[in-house]
């Protein structure tokens, strides 16, 4: 059994959220788990984040979502196929 994780990291993280939610909302049902890390709180954030998803489903859709992040400025997402040797 294997699991597709995608880890995105976010530079400037505040101006670009909005858009980086744009495009994990456009593939939601893509998207079966998903964990958002930054440093600080309340008014002393980071400005940069860690998302990791567990995804699901066609893995060129999974890819498309790579992809569309990673035309974003400061945002990097990978794809990560992780599994136990059977």
């Amino acid at each position: 059994m294997g699991k597709e994780l995608m880890i995105i990291l976010v530079d400037a993280r505040k101006e670009q959220a909005p858009a980086v939610q744009k495009v994990l909302t456009t593939w939601g049902c893509l998207i079966k788990t998903r964990l958002g890390i930054h440093d600080g709180v309340l008014g002393n954030c980071s400005d940069s984040g860690l998302i990791i998803l567990e995804l699901v489903g066609d893995k060129e859709k999974q890819g498309q979502i790579a992809e569309r992040l990673n035309v974003l400025p400061g945002v990097k997402a990978k794809m990560v196929d992780i599994a136990f040797d059977e």
